[in-house]
């Protein structure tokens, strides 16, 4: 998996310790309504393509470059429709992280889908009613925001 340098340089000073980190990630859509998943290498989940903010980056602009990254498309993001913390996870290196979502929904614009990089083994299409397994929990949650039609952003009010 890619680690950005901002990370690898945080993790020589703190170890395995846990990290609150910023990240994006995006429902994206074409204009048959199917929806752009990706086959992690890490876990072999199929997820919307998700990344990890640079320090400074605009949120839109870095899922932008993610998706550009990972899955070789090129997309227009439409809006917020999530804002979401993930539960505290243990990566596969010992890391410990949590991270702050900030979803998008974006329209397809150009670009085949291709795993464009070392994190994904798989990219595709798919009908919102036939999604594949294992599709990745906090991806479920994320489609279902996104798609529900509501133009508010998501988030916990509790």
């Amino acid at each position: 998996m890619a680690v950005p340098e901002f990370i690898t340089a945080l993790r020589a000073h703190v170890g395995h310790a846990p990290l609150w980190l910023s990240g994006v990630s995006a429902v994206v859509v074409d204009e048959g309504g199917r929806i752009l998943l990706a086959r992690r290498a890490d876990n072999g989940h199929w997820a919307i393509v998700s990344g990890i903010l640079e320090p400074g980056e605009q949120p839109a602009t870095a899922i932008v470059r993610e998706i550009r990254e990972e899955t070789g498309v090129e997309v227009q993001v439409i809006r917020l429709t999530s804002v979401d913390v993930t539960p505290p996870l243990t990566h596969a290196n010992g890391d410990h992280a949590q991270y702050l979502d900030l979803c998008f929904l974006a329209r397809y614009v150009s670009g085949v889908p291709h795993p464009a990089d070392d994190e994904n083994l798989e990219v595709g299409w798919f009908s919102p009613d036939a999604l594949p397994a294992p599709l990745n929990a906090t991806s479920v949650g994320r489609i279902e925001k996104a798609l529900r039609g509501d133009e508010a952003t998501w988030f916990d009010r509790d």
